[in-house]
């Protein structure tokens, strides 16, 4: 047994007993290892195609860790239990809808329903399956706070499909990207091609994002993280490959917290600006600093001002990829998978090797071992001659950003910087329908440099913080049709397959009473680079914003204590949302006790408090 596992309690009351042996008959497992350390599998499961390759890789995993158990010589003495399945929303078919609202809380509820598996069957090892954009963050985030030995694999990403018209590779985004195409018969034949197969999105989205991310930091072999969802070898040799980890894991007493550490995820960080990321790594993060015993990432891992410094003058862009650029995850994995990205930036010592992983050896061994190839320089660049010169990814402050919450993705920025500066006009939008409206039946009425606000779309405001893909995509295309550069700022957050000069995680929210809430219409906008900051000219002023913030004030006393612009909650799942969300800088999830609380269930002493950042007290987040 594991120096890991708990003691072993032969319990023979009978009524307990009964199921168990039932479970070890059907699942073919020998009845004496009723009494043993329990080990499953786990994956995600959901309404889209980004999982229906899910459940037979958790099932060819099941069948080899069922044959890797027994009471014979060379068999792992454990009790097999029989897979289980969170559930999960569609991010793509939930764009530019208000179900869309249910996308990050989709990261709490796979959260909370893995904790809920992991601790009542006290399982002492987990192989997860994982999917999608939310349920992966969700999945580590639980394995950690059980922090018993386990292990992730990516389902992997779908294929791209092809333009019939002239072959041209094309996916989700180029979907997005036509809804205001006039030709009804073209957005319809895209809409049939882009997306042929099954796997998550196969850009530099959100989900490959967290993949590389759960790579690097240890949770998941290089390996897996880039091969397709249909590779074969994600039924054929991987299962036996993340079983043997796995035990060894077990045998050798190594935890997740073993794992992801402030090293690790620094790494992880850095990667993400590497492959120029989806910006929800900066809500993510935190998160899932916080399930491995950090009270702040801002505080423990990466400040704002060494984030920006690394993004700004040290780590390039190494990857053309979607939707920055024109390849997808398969053509990564194809010149040697993320594995290409890490050797590049190790030898440039820009990451620590010396991080343990799942695997056993830490990352540098791991790259070392797979015989990682170079950079090809048309897929994958290195860090000498860079795809672009620098990171992806920046934080902002400024008068309208004093959580220093707000992010932009540069590497999606196609125009609109002078000398690092936009200096627009503020058009503002109480919530992303009145926005989409606009676009679908005034898309004339926006204007060079101007500047989108749309608020009380936060975590509390809306509630649930969707990203907006749909608006985004819009504004994109309206942008090219008529070469101007229009900005969008919001308290909501975007798609990793979000481009343009957009800004998310504005805080603190326009639900709270955030200086976002204070703009008004034709109020100057400006975005420095240079500085790192996100201003409104007119609340430079302190008697504008204390005149705006007392007409805030008596709307939302007029109205029992909430803005009326705030989304409606009708359901429990929204309202525990809009009562318990912490900010973006955060990690904008559920946490209603006003604290982080971060047990440590390896340490007896530990009565897993920590202090966090504390809630605004306001109405509505009691």
């Amino acid at each position: 047994m594991s120096k890991q596992s708990k003691p072993v309690i032969f319990d023979k009351n009978p009524g307990r007993n009964a199921q168990t042996y039932g479970i070890a008959r059907v699942l073919e497992t020998d009845l004496d290892l009723i009494h043993k350390p329990s080990v499953g599998v786990v994956g995600t499961k959901g309404d889209s195609q980004c999982y229906l390759g899910v459940q037979t890789k958790v099932e060819a995993i099941h069948r080899c860790l069922r044959d890797h158990l027994g009471v014979s010589a060379g068999k792992a003495q454990l009790r097999l239990v029989q897979p289980e399945f969170t559930v999960a929303t569609s991010d793509g078919m939930r764009n530019g809808t208000r179900e869309m609202r249910y996308s990050l809380i989709g990261r709490e509820v796979t959260h909370d329903t893995l904790c809920e598996h992991l601790s009542a069957s006290g399982l002492e090892g987990t192989i997860a399956v994982v999917a999608c954009d939310k349920p992966p963050v969700g999945t580590l985030a639980g394995l950690l706070e059980h922090n018993r030995p386990a292990i992730i694999m990516s389902d992997g990403p779908i294929r791209p499909g092809r333009d019939s018209s002239n072959g041209e590779p094309i996916d989700i985004i180029t979907g997005f990207q036509v809804a205001a195409h006039p030709d009804t018969d073209y957005k319809q034949r895209i809409a049939r091609e882009a997306c042929p197969g099954y796997g998550s999105c196969g850009g530099m989205f959100t989900y490959n994002t967290m993949q590389t991310f759960i790579g690097v930091v240890g949770m998941q072999p290089l390996h897996m993280v880039a091969p397709p969802s249909d590779d074969p070898r994600r039924l054929s040799e991987f299962p036996d490959q993340l079983v043997k980890y796995l035990l060894t894991m077990i045998e050798n007493g190594v935890a997740p917290r073993d794992i992801v550490t402030r090293d690790s995820i620094r790494n992880a960080v850095i990667v993400a600006m590497a492959v120029g990321g989806s910006t929800n790594v900066l809500l993510h993060a935190p998160e899932i600093s916080r399930a491995a015993g950090f009270r702040s990432f801002a505080d423990d891992i990466m400040s704002p001002d060494e984030f920006n410094h690394l993004s700004q003058y040290v780590v390039p862009v190494l990857t053309d990829a979607r939707p920055y650029g024109k390849y997808s995850m398969v053509d990564i994995d194809e010149k040697g998978g993320v594995q290409v990205i890490v050797k590049t930036l190790l030898e440039a010592g820009l990451l620590n090797g010396d991080t343990l992983t799942c695997t056993g050896e830490t990352l540098a061994e791991q790259v070392q071992r797979l015989e990682t190839n170079d950079p090809d320089g048309t897929v994958v660049y290195s860090v000498s001659q860079p795809y672009k010169p620098t990171g992806g990814l920046r934080v902002l402050g400024g008068n309208l950003s004093p959580e220093y919450s707000a992010v932009l993705k540069l590497a999606g920025v196609e125009g609109g910087l002078e000398d690092n500066r936009f200096v627009g006009k503020a058009r503002v939008f109480e919530g992303e329908q009145a926005l989409l409206d606009a676009l679908e039946n005034a898309p004339d009425s926006f204007e060079n440099n101007d500047m989108v606000i749309v608020r009380y779309e936060g975590p509390s405001g809306a509630p649930g913080m969707p990203e907006m893909l749909d608006s985004t995509s819009r504004i994109t295309t309206l942008c090219r049709d008529k070469d101007i550069v229009v900005g969008l700022m919001t308290d909501a957050r975007f798609s990793g397959g979000s481009v343009g000069l957009v800004i998310g995680h504005v805080g603190p929210e326009a639900a709270l009473g955030g200086p976002i809430a204070f703009v008004e219409n034709g109020d100057e906008i400006v975005v420095d680079l240079n500085t790192n900051e996100l201003n409104c000219t007119a609340l430079e002023n302190a008697d504008t914003v204390a005149s705006r913030r007392a007409k805030w004030d008596s709307v939302v006393a007029g109205n029992g204590g909430l803005h009326p612009n705030c989304g409606e909650v009708n359901s429990r799942l929204l309202n525990r949302m809009r009562r318990s969300a912490v900010s973006a800088v955060q990690g904008a999830g559920m946490h209603p006790d006003r604290e982080l609380w971060v047990p440590n269930p390896r340490d007896p002493e530990d009565s897993g408090f920590r202090p966090g950042n504390r809630f605004r007290d306001t109405p509505g987040n009691a």
